[in-house]
């Protein structure tokens, strides 16, 4: 049984060593130079205006989170559409319950003020 394994291991041996040959080549053969101008943030050919570590206010972060809530939510609606003939009106009533389910969300997160950015 541990002989239909060795192939397997031959090539993550292979893979492994052919990753360390590379990244050792590409490091005996690039440029070591660091200088300050080289350190710097790139902004577009623009020189950097403030740290990058600035303060960003918390809405942006709940909308974010909002969206990446919602829209994973949406993708359980793949499933019905791909099953939709077999499960009849059955199927009907549950994605029914599912969007009311989102929109009262959506309702909710709008009367407390997540989607006004001032």
């Amino acid at each position: 049984m541990p002989g239909g394994y060795l192939p397997i291991f031959i090539y993550l041996a292979i893979a492994t060593a052919f990753v360390l040959v590379l990244l050792g080549v590409a490091k005996l053969l690039r440029a070591s130079a660091p200088q300050p101008v080289k350190l710097e943030a790139y902004e577009c050919g623009i020189e950097a205006a403030s740290d990058s570590r600035g303060r960003y206010t918390v809405r942006y972060y709940i909308v974010a989170i909002l969206f990446v809530i919602f829209d994973v939510e949406t993708i359980f609606l793949y499933p019905f559409a791909v099953r939709y003939h077999a499960l009849g009106w059955f199927g009907v009533a549950e994605v029914a319950v599912f969007i009311a389910i989102l929109v009262v969300g959506y309702i909710w997160a709008y009367k407390k003020g997540a989607f006004e950015w001032v």
